[in-house]
């Protein structure tokens, strides 16, 4: 008899958290995914008077209240003519349990979950969680996922695909015409499209797309939440959105493990989604501009990326020892291979930070890249 489930034997520490908390408290964090903005005004005056007023002190509907799940549905017929009904709508908390739970509701023991490699270090560990198997798979040059390469993955033992635009660790943005295909395969292969869409709307270059718009199944789910977009990632609020059959699977999880999400961050979400959207479009403009002054610093110390067109990472190559060297002067990066073994040799850097800060990591990571060569 064995102590622990063997699934959680196969899941370790995030990489992430590992060098976060190694590193001192005057280092430069550029490990760590979390905008350096406020949370909209309005959208925290809105939990204030949800707890003033009472309504944040009960249960809401294991779903979410109606009216959060109706600007969610709304936002997407907004945004990308999806006709989602409120009912196929769970509010999570955060995107991670999202994951969770359309991992759960699809994967038995031992089928395969295709995941990009280097990816978000979620998908393997909740892969594990749910008892099935990961199957990563490589990125192009690029660092965009190929529908190709997904096509060619999949076998019988294929439960799930897990496309994830504007992407973390990358910040790479799929194309319109590879989230058709996406569609496409998950169509024709009867296999789950796992859109991992948290960083819909930090996109510099070109548009977000969502492979739901294009599939004539249900056989895609999109997860995104507010942390990203509007700055609320304490506030843990995201989504799941799917066809009914597979949320109210979904909701059998949810509803055991989590009963509903937390109240207030509900209507905080609700006002975030439904008001101003200058916020947003400004906290992208600097994320912008950090990136390219990022993308600068990166070539002026010999040092080749991909230009991303998404999110807030830049993921460079490296030569080895360059991550311990950049840590030891102060500024924290993460290896790439806390994001699957095809991210040995690059490193992940965050520019949700200052640009005082990034012009100061950028100085040093000069340095270090020089020292290790």
């Amino acid at each position: 008899m064995t102590e622990f489930a063997n699934r959680v034997e196969q899941v370790s520490i995030s990489g992430i958290r590992e060098v976060f908390e190694a590193a001192g408290e005057d280092a430069i964090n550029l490990g760590i995914g979390q905008p350096d903005f406020p949370t909209p005004s309005h959208a925290r005056q809105a939990a204030i008077e949800a707890i003033e007023n009472g309504r944040a002190d009960a249960y809401t509907s294991n779903k979410g209240t109606q009216s959060l799940r109706e600007a969610i549905s709304t936002k997407y017929d907004r945004e990308y003519s999806l006709e989602i009904d409120p009912e196929d709508v769970i509010a999570t908390s955060g995107g991670s349990e999202a994951l969770h739970l359309v991992l759960e509701a699809h994967v038995d023991p031992g089928q395969e979950v295709i995941i990009p490699d280097p990816g978000f270090v979620s998908y393997d560990a909740l892969t594990h969680i749910a008892g099935g198997t990961p199957k990563p798979v490589p990125l192009r040059d690029d660092l965009t996922l190929d529908p190709a390469t997904v096509e060619e993955a999949i076998t019988d033992d294929t439960a799930v695909f897990v496309v994830n635009s504007p992407a973390n660790p990358t910040g790479a943005v799929q194309s319109e015409a590879d989230m058709r295909e996406f569609a496409r395969i998950a169509d024709e292969h009867d296999v789950l499209c796992l859109s991992d869409e948290v960083y819909e709307h930090i996109v510099f270059e070109g548009e977000h797309h969502s492979p739901m718009a294009f599939a004539e199944t249900d056989n895609v789910v999109v997860v995104s939440a507010c942390s990203k977009t509007y700055s609320m990632t304490g506030w843990r609020l995201g989504w799941v959105a799917g066809s009914n059959r597979r949320i109210e699977r979904m909701l059998r999880v949810h509803q055991y493990g989590q009963a509903c999400a937390s109240a207030p961050a509900q209507y905080a979400a609700e006002a975030a989604l439904t008001g101003p959207h200058e916020p947003v479009d400004e906290m992208v403009d600097t994320f912008e501009r950090r990136r390219d002054l990022v993308l600068d610093g990166l070539d002026d110390a010999g040092l080749e990326v991909p230009t991303p067109s998404g999110a807030f990472y830049v993921m460079p190559k490296v030569p080895d020892g360059w991550c311990d060297e950049v840590l030891e002067r102060g500024v924290v990066v993460v290896p790439g291979d806390a994001f699957g073994a095809n991210g040995e040799g690059y490193a992940r850097l965050s520019y949700a930070t200052s640009t005082e800060d990034l012009k100061e990591a950028l100085e040093i990571i000069d340095d270090a890249t020089t020292a290790v060569r």
